[in-house]
């Protein structure tokens, strides 16, 4: 069973079991794959070297869509325009931070640095991201349905199966925000 994250003497540490393991593995390969960008024929080489697309579009799929939204809800072109300048970039950092995760999970023990928390945090918020989209969760009553969901011996379906992945995503990240949290403090 996986303890949640604690700060102490080697710094940021936590610990999976190898199916926790696989299962985040799982989750977190399938977000980059949803992040990973189109390699596209004809592509000037130096725009794609500054993160310059002008190409891109808004995203069909919605969760996709709450992982790189419009910067602005009521001007479309000015967040197209922006989405052209920043979306390769953001796609690059986020897909480095899920990969930099994905490392981790080679062992039980989880013992993260600064950076590699950051990573972490980054990486669980997109997860859970992607699975709040899938679940619909849009607003406080529904995240409250899904908070209710919490023995696996009642995943039923699919669903009921998402809504136990994403609480323990969020009691993952909880864990480790509250680790971070404290490492400041200890700094201080």
């Amino acid at each position: 069973m996986a303890k949640a994250f604690k700060y102490g003497l080697k710094g940021i540490t936590g610990y999976l079991e190898p199916a926790e393991r696989d299962l985040l593995r799982s989750l977190i390969h399938d977000v980059i794959s949803m992040l990973q960008p189109e390699d596209r024929d004809g592509q000037d080489p130096l725009a794609a070297l500054i993160g310059l697309d002008m190409d891109v579009a808004e995203p069909a799929d919605r969760a996709v869509k709450r992982l790189l939204p419009n910067v602005m809800k009521d001007d479309a072109g000015a967040s197209l325009e922006f989405r052209q300048l920043t979306e390769r970039s953001l796609r690059e950092t986020k897909i480095g931070a899920l990969r930099a995760a994905a490392l981790d999970l080679d062992k039980d023990e989880i013992v993260l640095t600064p950076d590699g928390a950051r990573h972490w945090s980054m990486a669980l918020n997109d997860v859970r991201l992607v699975l709040a989209e899938r679940l619909d969760i849009q607003d406080e009553e529904d995240a409250e349905h899904v908070h209710l969901m919490q023995d696996w011996s009642q995943a039923e379906d699919v669903e009921s199966y998402l809504a136990l992945v994403y609480n323990f995503a969020t009691w993952l990240q909880e864990s480790l925000v509250q680790a971070m949290l404290q490492s400041l403090d200890s700094r201080r």
